[in-house]
C-alpha cells in the first residue's frame, strides 16, 4: 500500500484544528469578539477580545501592524503591534521589540526583547492549583482517594 518514501493523504475525518491559520490582513478592521482554535496571525485590527481555549495550543501572533483593543486570553501569544488591553497567556508569551502594552501582562513564561514596552503590572501565574495540589500529594504520599481513620483507641 504506502511505502516510506510515499505519503499519506490527510484523513477526511480528521478534525483537528491544531494546524489551521487564520489571518487577518492589514486594513481589516474588525469590532467585535475574536475566538479561534489553530493560530491566528493579525495584521489589521480587532476592536474587541481576541481568545482560544486554554487547555489548547492556539497561538496568537501580533505584528508590528496589527492593534488590539480588548482583552486577549490565548496559551500561547507572540506580540509585535500594540495592545490596549490585558493579556493572559496561559503557557507563553513573547514580547518582541515592537510591541507596545497598554495593560496588564499575566503569563507563565515570559519572552522579552529590548524595545518592548508594558505600560501596566507585570503578573506571573504559576501552574493551576490543581497541579500544584497533585504535585504536593505526590510528594507527600497522601492521596484524595487514601482514607486515614483514627478510632480515637489506643
Amino acid at each position: 500500500m504506502w511505502n516510506s518514501n510515499q505519503r499519506k493523504p490527510a484523513s477526511t475525518g480528521d478534525h483537528s484544528h491544531a494546524n489551521d491559520t487564520s489571518l487577518i490582513a492589514s486594513g481589516t478592521r474588525i469590532k467585535g469578539d475574536v475566538h479561534f482554535s489553530g493560530a491566528l496571525h493579525l495584521d489589521g485590527v480587532i476592536e474587541g477580545s481576541v481568545s482560544a481555549d486554554t487547555d489548547s495550543n492556539a497561538v496568537f501572533t501580533l505584528s508590528e501592524q496589527g492593534r488590539v483593543t480588548g482583552e486577549i486570553h490565548v496559551p500561547h501569544a507572540v506580540i509585535n503591534g500594540i495592545v490596549k488591553g490585558n493579556i493572559h497567556a496561559g503557557e507563553r508569551l513573547e514580547l518582541a521589540a515592537q510591541a507596545c502594552v497598554e495593560g496588564d501582562v499575566h503569563y507563565r513564561v515570559l519572552e522579552m526583547a529590548a524595545g518592548a514596552q508594558i505600560n501596566g503590572r507585570m503578573v506571573h501565574q504559576k501552574e493551576s492549583p490543581r497541579q500544584i495540589t497533585h504535585q504536593a500529594e505526590e510528594a507527600s504520599g497522601v492521596f484524595d482517594d487514601d482514607v486515614v481513620m483514627d478510632s480515637g483507641k489506643a
